[in-house]
């Protein structure tokens, strides 16, 4: 007569033994008593550290990298660099394209149709914004008063004609002068090489007729003075100022940089004009 089968639960009620034996005297080692629902809790605690231990050995650690299809850490890199690199080349497209669309629009005697400083490369220097603290507005007011006015025009923006030989300029940029003026060779300015985005001042109270970019020197920014001086700033990475701003002297109207392509690295390419004529920046201004 068979016997009546058991259910699964009457099965896992049951108890079982373990038993360790030693193989060569069959001596008992060591043994186990479980049920059978301690053996499924047993199991299933096995099976919850084994996934857990995979998960954080393939989540936080380079073993990940061995996985067929997971990107490495060098071509992570890579891919940020490339895409870094296509934005760059896009903006450096825009540009070309916007500045021959300009020159067939003179050709054709139309209205240039593109601002060349409006639009910023996401690779050029952060967003730097000024801010007029009540310390710097009171020390403008005492400076101001002196005798000697470091600003060559009044603040309401008419221009105070002086003598060139009492106009105090305010230093441009403060660096290391490496290519100096020398107009027989065509260099009509001299360079100044400083560290990483800083900041270029205006060098005296003036009006920008110039805020463009070209491709021989890059972003240029040009201020007609008093007394028929013109300041010439060259080169630059980006442009603080748009033109016929009104600027004061040491107001910040750009960045240094390398842009342009006759440029062998970041610096300012600055000219000083007269009358027309060129003159040497290191005669009216302490670099």
């Amino acid at each position: 007569m068979s016997k009546p089968r058991r259910s699964l639960a009457d099965r896992l009620s049951d108890r079982y033994r373990l038993i360790i034996y030693n193989d060569n005297t069959f001596e008992e080692v060591g043994s186990l008593r479980l049920k059978g629902f301690n053996l499924l809790w047993v199991l299933g605690a096995l099976g919850f550290i084994l996934v857990t231990l995979t998960f954080i050995l393939i989540a936080y650690t380079s073993v990940r990298e061995f996985i067929p299809g997971y990107p490495t850490s060098q071509e992570k890199r890579e891919i940020v660099m490339n895409a870094l690199k296509l934005d760059s080349l896009e903006h450096a497209i825009k540009i070309r394209d916007n500045y021959f669309a300009n020159i067939q629009n003179i050709l054709l005697g139309r209205d240039t149709a593109y601002k060349m400083v409006e639009k910023k490369d996401s690779l050029r220097a952060k967003n730097i914004q000024f801010t007029k603290s009540k310390t710097d507005s009171l020390l403008r007011k005492e400076v101001e008063a002196e005798q000697f006015n470091v600003f060559s025009g009044d603040r309401r923006g008419i221009s105070v004609n002086k003598p060139t030989s009492q106009l105090y300029f305010f230093t441009p940029l403060k660096g290391v002068i490496t290519n100096k003026f020398n107009p027989n060779m065509g260099h009509y300015g001299i360079d100044i090489v400083a560290g990483p985005n800083e900041v270029i001042k205006s060098v005296l109270d003036g009006t920008v007729v110039l805020a463009s970019w070209t491709l021989e020197t890059g972003y240029v920014i040009q201020i007609q003075h008093s007394n028929n001086m013109i300041s010439v700033y060259k080169h630059n990475a980006e442009l603080l100022k748009t033109t016929g701003t009104r600027v004061l002297a040491g107001e910040p109207i750009a960045i240094v940089g390398n842009s342009g392509e006759i440029t062998t690295g970041p610096h300012l390419h600055f000219e000083l004009w007269y009358n027309g004529q060129p003159v040497n920046p290191e005669d009216y201004i302490v670099f």
